[in-house]
C-alpha cells in the first residue's frame, strides 16, 4: 500500500510549488487573496505545515496540508488543515491518495492518530473520511474575537 499511496505525490518546497496549489486551495478557502498567499504558506512551513499535492496539467489538481501536533487527549498525531480537489478532477481518487500518503507519513513517524475538522456542509468529503476509517469524535467550537 505504501508505494501506491506515495506515487505521484509531491511535497511543496518552493514558492513555485506553493503557487501551483493556489487554485486548489482557493477552492477550499475562498476568502484567500493572492497577495501574500505564497509568503503565508512559506511562513507556515517554518511552523511545521507540510503541503503535498498531486499535479495535473502543470498545477495541483488535489492538495493536502497537514502538521504534526501533540495534545494531551490523543498524544502525537498528524492534524490535516486542508484537503481539496479541483472540481474537474473529482471522482478520480486523488484526495483518497493524499489521505493514504498522510497515513503512511504518520505510521513512519510512529504516530497512532490522524485528525481533521470538516465543515458540516461538506457531505461528499465526510463520505470519503468515513470510508477511510475516520470516526466523528467531537464538535469543534470557535469564537471570533475580531469584532469585539
Amino acid at each position: 500500500m505504501e508505494d501506491i499511496a506515495v506515487a505521484n505525490v509531491q511535497v511543496a518546497k518552493s514558492e513555485q510549488d506553493v503557487l501551483k496549489c493556489w487554485d486548489v486551495l482557493l477552492a477550499l478557502r475562498p476568502h484567500l487573496k493572492p497577495e501574500g498567499f505564497a509568503e503565508r504558506i512559506l511562513e507556515m512551513f517554518q511552523e511545521g505545515y507540510v503541503l503535498a499535492f498531486i499535479e495535473r496539467d502543470g498545477r495541483a489538481a488535489s492538495a493536502i496540508g497537514y502538521r504534526y501536533q501533540n495534545y494531551l487527549y490523543n498524544g502525537k498525531h498528524i492534524y490535516i488543515d486542508d484537503l481539496s480537489t479541483l472540481s474537474e478532477y473529482r471522482g478520480q481518487g486523488l484526495a483518497g491518495k493524499l489521505l493514504d500518503y498522510v497515513f503512511v507519513q504518520a505510521r513512519q513517524s510512529g504516530l497512532e492518530n490522524v485528525t481533521l475538522d470538516s465543515g458540516y456542509q461538506r457531505k461528499h468529503a465526510h463520505r470519503l473520511y468515513l470510508n477511510k476509517g475516520f470516526v466523528l469524535s467531537s464538535h469543534h467550537f470557535e469564537k471570533s474575537l475580531a469584532n469585539q
